[in-house]
């Protein structure tokens, strides 16, 4: 009567399996959900779309972003998403200097010689291929024109 019948034995090993099965599983998923990127692609459309200079800013909670002419990705533990941009005009400002300066403020004449170095270092920059880097807390975004050269720089 105190014998143990073989099919309990089975019956544990098989909810110890499916244990260790849902356990694996919840581990697996992300703690938090990926970052948003439409509404940082939003806050760049919105300055893009001004027909005058202005500017803005959106915090990120990303860890690495790709910032593209048509598009914007951010990436973090949870996952990454992306989004498009509604404008042509956008410059991403992650590689240069110069345009980062103009980024935060400085007038184009103020860093450039002239519109046409300007103008070239804009189609540079358009052309970069993006890459995954370091995300800022903050993206900063400008609309610049100097003269008939107008930019929609976007960077930190």
């Amino acid at each position: 009567m105190l014998d143990v019948p073989v099919e309990s034995t089975y019956v544990w090993l098989g909810l110890a399996v499916v244990s260790a099965s849902v356990f694996g599983l919840a581990l697996r998923v992300p703690a938090s959900p990926p970052p948003d990127a439409t509404r940082a692609a939003q806050t760049v459309d919105g300055v893009a779309s001004s027909p005058y200079e202005a500017s803005g800013r959106h915090p990120l909670d990303a860890d690495e972003i790709r910032l593209g002419r048509d598009r914007i990705g951010l990436r973090t533990d949870g996952g990454a998403a992306h989004a498009a941009f509604a404008f042509e005009s956008v410059v991403p400002a992650l590689g240069s200097d110069r345009l980062r300066a103009v980024l935060r403020g400085r007038p184009p004449r103020a860093v450039f010689e002239d519109r046409a170095a300007f103008a070239a270092a804009l189609e540079a920059a358009r052309t970069r291929e993006p890459r995954w880097q370091p995300a800022p807390e903050t993206l900063l975004v400008r609309r610049v024109t100097w003269g008939e050269v107008n930019a929609t720089l976007v960077g930190a």
